[in-house]
């Protein structure tokens, strides 16, 4: 029997998702970190608003919220001339925006979830080797006391960063390489008026083609910014990479750090307004790699984030989608825990997520040769996919092939109402913290009598893992059966989900629609369950 169900190695922001998600499910995880404490840096920085929903979906994003700053938009400069603002506009029915919050903010955040639902950081302890066959994972693990510990575990996740030990040790290929560009990072203040919440990016040009740049994200904090521009040659690491090729990054180990006076320099050459930097509270130098693994995951261990895909920092998209590949995958180690997942379930881990990395990655490459102006799309489809809410799995193997939505992200909307509360509420809200969730839409009363029944059979077939809700139509009364019901109070729930009368929709853990069938009383809904999960299709 395995000491413990599931080994992470890494408790930076997607390490953390997958504990919090895991032990929320009941789920025994251990968590280590060869680290003894949590980096002060402001590495990742920028929040996206599908990585708002996803910690509105883990019961943590009242704290971001008061914890990060709006990110407005951008500020653009070049040859000292102001060029046009951009502003980062969503359509009204997404329900968050751009944010910013330093690295380190996320971690606390994630790491005291972890702690609510009973888990915790063993830091100082490093992963040093692992082994696995059909039934378990060996690991080797050096603890902070000196040592060695053997422990065995059901699956090991590698959350370990682009040195990663678990993507080694699997011999997976790391394909890329690193651009010639070396840039530093500073974390500091400035004096100038420019309007708080929009990022400044400001270059100048020789031939066309921008020389010297300096961009700056603003963090929280009075006008602290985390600047990144071009590195002197005194402060050059160009001969700095490892074995993988992957260049050194946020540390001071492998030559001089930046000063108050670097960034200074390029300050008093690029800034838009006449400015003194102080209170630097650390830098850096680092250069751009662009790497994806081959697979996601071999047999009984997995990887996510840096230690599956690193790429340019172009529109914030790395720890955002490292976040999304270990909520895609928490869910589905849960239910393999349980003996309640079907062989395509932890497959699709692997479908669904390595194209979004090779999306990302190739698009953040694109945009860093190119600018993301030179993106083909109308601009409201650029701005939804940067925040990352057009990530989606059509095709995958465990969503349904009609082609009419499932894979997309759920949408949320507004309207909801309880008949016991005098207020609406969001549908986000309904599926805060849930598994699988059912929702049933009737648009008349003849609908309505079949739900009952259809939610018993689905949650016979998923003991335990599906939610049911019935989402009714104004003035629909509601049937005394037992199943719990909302009103579509502004028909904001049709109108989103384009529903037809009788329509079921089966919306994933990790907010993704798995289905969509009309009748909700036909074979689709068993006939997916079974498939999803391995089990057989309710009958009655």
């Amino acid at each position: 029997m395995a000491d413990v169900d599931v080994l992470i190695a890494g408790a930076g922001p997607v390490g953390l998702t997958a504990a919090s998600e895991l032990c929320r499910r009941g789920v025994s995880c251990r968590v280590v970190d060869r680290l003894p404490e949590r980096l002060p840096y402001a590495r990742a920085v920028g929040v996206q608003p599908r990585t708002l929903e996803i910690w509105d979906r883990m019961g943590m994003v009242r704290e971001a919220l008061e914890t990060a700053v709006p990110l407005k938009g951008q500020l653009l400069y070049v040859d000292g001339e102001e060029g046009p603002r951009v502003d980062l506009e969503l359509p009204p029915e997404v329900p968050y925006g751009f944010a910013a919050l330093p690295q380190y903010e996320t971690e606390r955040l994630l790491e005291d979830l972890l702690r609510s639902r009973g888990g915790h950081v063993e830091r100082g302890t490093e992963l040093l080797s692992f082994e696995q066959d059909s039934h378990e994972v060996r690991a080797l693990l050096s603890p902070p006391a000196g040592g060695t510990e053997e422990l065995t575990a059901r699956y090991l996740l590698g959350c370990d960063g682009a040195h990663s030990v678990v993507r080694k040790g699997l011999g997976l290929s790391f394909e890329g390489a690193a651009l010639p560009q070396e840039y530093m990072l500073g974390d500091v203040e400035v004096d100038w008026d420019l309007p708080a919440g929009y990022g400044i990016r400001a270059s100048r040009s020789v031939d066309g083609h921008p020389d010297d740049i300096l961009v700056c994200i603003p963090l929280p904090g009075d006008r602290r910014y985390r600047m990144s521009m071009a590195t002197p040659p005194e402060l050059s690491r160009t001969a700095g990479q490892d074995g993988d090729g992957v260049a050194h990054g946020l540390s001071g180990e492998h030559g001089p750090v930046p000063g108050i006076e670097h960034i200074q320099e390029v300050l008093d050459r690029l800034s838009p307004r006449p400015t003194t930097a102080s209170s630097l509270r650390w830098s850096s130098v680092f250069r751009i790699s662009h790497r994806i693994v081959d697979r996601y995951g071999r047999g009984r261990v997995f990887v996510a984030g840096d230690a599956a895909h690193i790429h340019p920092p172009t529109g914030a998209q790395g720890m955002n989608t490292g976040v999304q590949d270990a909520f895609n995958l928490a869910w589905k180690l849960a239910a393999a825990v349980r003996g309640r997942a079907g062989t395509r379930l932890l497959e699709s881990y692997d479908a669904e997520r390595r194209p979004v990395g090779e999306e990302v990655v190739a698009r953040t490459l694109r945009h860093v040769r190119s600018g993301i102006r030179a993106d083909p799309d109308d601009p409201t489809t650029t701005m939804l996919r940067e925040a990352q809410l057009l990530v989606g799995y059509r095709g995958s193997p465990i969503v349904e092939p009609d082609g009419s939505a499932p894979g997309d992200r759920a949408p949320d909307c507004g309207g909801l109402a309880y008949a016991l509360a005098s207020f609406p509420v969001r549908l986000f809200t309904l599926l805060r913290e849930r598994e699988h969730t059912l929702l049933l839409y009737a648009g008349h009363g003849d609908p309505v009598r079949a739900f009952g029944a259809v939610a018993a059979s689905a949650e016979r077939a998923a003991p335990g893992l599906l939610n049911a809700c019935a989402v009714l139509a104004p003035g629909l009364e509601a049937p005394a059966s037992g199943l719990p019901v909302v009103h579509d109070t502004r028909d904001e729930f049709r109108r989103t989900y384009g529903a037809r009368d009788g329509e079921a929709f089966l919306v994933r853990p990790d907010g993704h629609l798995g289905l969509r069938t009309v009748p909700a009383d036909g074979p689709a809904l068993p006939a997916h369950l079974a498939r999803l999960l391995g089990v057989r299709p309710a009958v009655g």
